[in-house]
């Protein structure tokens, strides 16, 4: 929620708008000043806007509800819509007037008294005051209600100082001064209105923040790795941004790796919007490798856990694919072929290169149950597996673990090789070091073997 500082601004207004009411009010009937009944209805519609801020932030300060989501933020825009409409009232009121007195051939008497020129320096310092306090309020608390109350009272300020200038000429002998301040007052007081209610239509329309979009884009154009902005909506309210974003991944990303970039684009608008509410929407991408395609199209079939084994054929100008399809260890062989059949079919349809689908269906594994080795070989096993990697590379491996399971020995090894070696030439070593110790060693039933680039960071090293 909000702190209690717009809401205090806003009460000061209504008091101190309704001591300027009465000030000039009566001061103006006292000496017949129409510029000052003008600028008593202008401080009497400051007086209603200031009631219409108030009421307003103590709603927009609400949280969102479930028949507002978006919070109550837009009732300090309606309120200051309203101050405009009253603005325009008011110097219509006030210029009609001051027309109809020019006109006459015999204006009306004015009375420039020495305490409306005193009860006008008051007004001067206290309209001058209020601006500031309310401007600043209105920065401190991104308050647009506020910000219209210091447009308001600036306004006052210079309505004040011109009514001020009338009434020195009419003291000097010109009696038209009175009306023609009356006539300015009012013409302010409709260039303030019309503004005001151009930047809150404008909000109220959903307009774009003049520019929040470009930050924006140059804050997710700045994420690493690089993410594709397919679409991006910023709307304001009281003060906050609100954003809706599309972004394109990898079409057979996991869900993790899609949340993981939407959560990188929250946080580079909330750095470059501080405060904003973002909502991402994250979409495969329709191109990609046909690889990438077909990964894709059999995830999207519910019950797919994990395919790999993924190998492509060109046979007589058509692609044949074979993948392998891992599903839940309890389903029936009806169940886990429907589903393959169902795979197959979706492969076909969103990848039309590909003629054939040849799936194998293989059950997802539960977790197995292992411990470290404790039994009396598992040292001299670990030893032997050192000098058998040091005979095939030159070196010994950072790092080996032997852990038993149910299933037989489990080995993990990891060693060190060239940086600069492609991905398939280490790919190739490590599988022919998995096949010598599975050859040598029976006992082990499975290998695991983990690269490192030499020179690297490993954990393990000393």
């Amino acid at each position: 929620m909000r702190p209690r500082g717009p809401a205090r601004s806003a009460l000061v207004s209504v008091a101190a708008a309704s001591a300027l009411v009465a000030i000039k009010l009566v001061t103006g009937l006292i000496t017949g000043s129409l510029a000052l009944i003008a600028e008593a209805i202008h401080s009497g519609t400051d007086l209603v806007a200031a009631l219409l801020t108030f009421l307003a932030i103590r709603v927009a300060v609400r949280p969102a509800d479930p028949d507002h989501p978006f919070g109550h933020g837009k009732a300090e825009h309606l309120a200051a819509l309203a101050e405009g409409a009253f603005l325009l009232g008011a110097s219509a009121l006030i210029a009609y007037r001051s027309i109809d007195r020019l006109g006459q051939h015999h204006p009306a008497a004015v009375d420039p008294a020495w305490y409306a020129f005193v009860v006008l320096g008051v007004v001067i310092v206290i309209d001058a005051v209020r601006a500031v306090t309310a401007w600043r309020a209105s920065r401190e608390h991104s308050s647009p209600a506020l910000a219209g109350n210091a447009l308001h009272f600036a306004s006052d300020l210079v309505g004040s100082a011109a009514v001020l200038v009338g009434l020195g000429f009419v003291r000097a002998g010109e009696a038209d001064g009175d009306s023609i301040a009356a006539l300015l007052v009012a013409g302010l007081v409709v260039v303030a209105a019309a503004r005001l209610m151009r930047g809150n239509i404008q909000v109220l329309m959903d307009q774009a923040p003049g520019g929040a979009n470009e930050v924006a884009r140059e804050a997710i154009a700045d994420i690493q790795p690089p993410v594709r902005l397919r679409r991006l909506r910023i709307r304001q309210a009281a003060g906050r941004h609100f954003a809706d974003v599309v972004v394109g991944v990898r079409s057979d990303a996991g869900v993790g790796q899609g949340h993981a970039v939407a959560n990188a684009v929250e946080d580079a608008l909330h750095g470059a919007l501080p405060g904003s509410d973002v909502v991402v929407h994250v979409e495969p991408r329709r191109s990609g490798t046909l690889r990438e395609r077909v990964s894709a199209a059999a995830l999207t079939i519910r019950g797919v856990r994990e395919i790999h084994n993924l190998t492509m054929l060109e046979i007589d100008g058509r692609t044949e694919l074979s993948l392998h399809l891992k599903l839940p260890h309890d389903m029936t062989l009806d169940q886990a072929h429907s589903i393959a059949s169902e795979t197959e079919a979706a492969i076909i349809a969103a990848v039309p290169e590909v003629s054939t689908v040849h799936t194998h269906i293989e059950p997802l594994k539960e977790p197995a149950l292992g411990r470290a080795a404790a039994s009396p070989g598992a040292e001299l096993l670990e030893r032997s597996v050192v000098e058998l990697v040091r005979e095939l590379t030159g070196s010994a491996p950072l790092q080996v673990r032997l852990r038993e399971t149910d299933g037989g020995a489990m080995l993990f090894l990891t060693m060190a090789m060239d940086r600069g070696r492609s991905l398939a030439e280490a790919h190739t070593q490590a599988t022919a070091i998995e096949e010598r110790i599975r050859s040598r060693e029976p006992a082990i039933a499975d290998v695991v073997v983990h690269t490192e680039p030499e020179g690297g960071s490993w954990p393990g090293r000393a």
